[in-house]
């Protein structure tokens, strides 16, 4: 469904890598490809509660994602440098390009894109008329409009990418990059469940591209056959 009767795509590039003969992934073997700490399906989850405003809810969830994508990313910092992840990828075949505010893109290490994105999107949060915290404030479907919809108001970066896209790249890297590190920490299956909630929710809500979840798509599909998506 589209939560808002629209549907689009977000600005920023991803550059097609040529295909290379790789290793399976670790985040696609067993058991790690199974691992969750929710039975069950993420349905009930994400639809909308009854008498809940849809746009608290939506921005209620997307600071969450947003913080607990922080959260996991921060555990293993540490190991994405700008020498062991000179681009932002998602595997072979996927490639990043950041987007600045003259549409100008450039190839910029891991940590420095991810950095960027997570910037932007604390800037827009920590933005009064996106994200209101004051009592009496009423939430405007125009600030989420101009989030997600590729034409965004002038009070956001111009042609900016959308918070779900750039999140979902977030994701991509991690998975692709630093899994083995997340196997280390033991948190496979709590990143595993975040992942599932973010897919589940971006399709409830028509927030996500095929496009851009190219590089997650064969785990989304265990997922699907796992009954754990929406």
């Amino acid at each position: 469904m589209s939560f808002f009767g629209i549907s689009g795509k977000f600005g920023g590039k991803t550059k097609l890598k040529r295909s290379a003969s790789a290793v399976r992934p670790l985040f696609l073997c067993k058991p790690y490809c199974d691992s969750s700490i929710v039975k069950g399906n993420f349905k009930t989850i994400v639809q909308l509660p009854k008498y809940v405003d849809g746009n608290e809810w939506l921005a209620v969830n997307v600071f969450d994602f947003f913080s607990y994508i922080n959260m996991f990313y921060g555990s293993i910092s540490d190991f994405c440098t700008v020498r062991d992840c000179p681009c932002m990828s998602a595997g072979v075949n996927f490639e990043y390009l950041w987007m600045d505010g003259q549409k100008k893109t450039s190839k910029v290490p891991a940590p420095q894109y991810i950095d960027f994105v997570m910037n932007w999107i604390q800037t827009l949060i920590n933005d009064e008329n996106t994200f209101p915290t004051k009592d009496g404030t009423r939430i405007q479907d125009a600030d989420y409009l101009s989030l997600f919809t590729t034409r965004m108001l002038t009070h956001f970066p111009t042609n900016g990418p959308g918070i779900f896209k750039q999140l979902t790249r977030v994701f991509a890297h991690v998975y692709h990059s630093h899994y083995d590190k997340m196997l280390s920490l033991c948190q496979e299956g709590h990143f595993n469940t975040l992942f599932a909630h973010f897919v589940s929710f971006g399709r409830e809500f028509d927030l996500l591209d095929r496009k851009d979840i190219g590089p997650m798509q064969e785990l989304i599909n265990i997922m699907d056959h796992n009954g754990i998506l929406c």
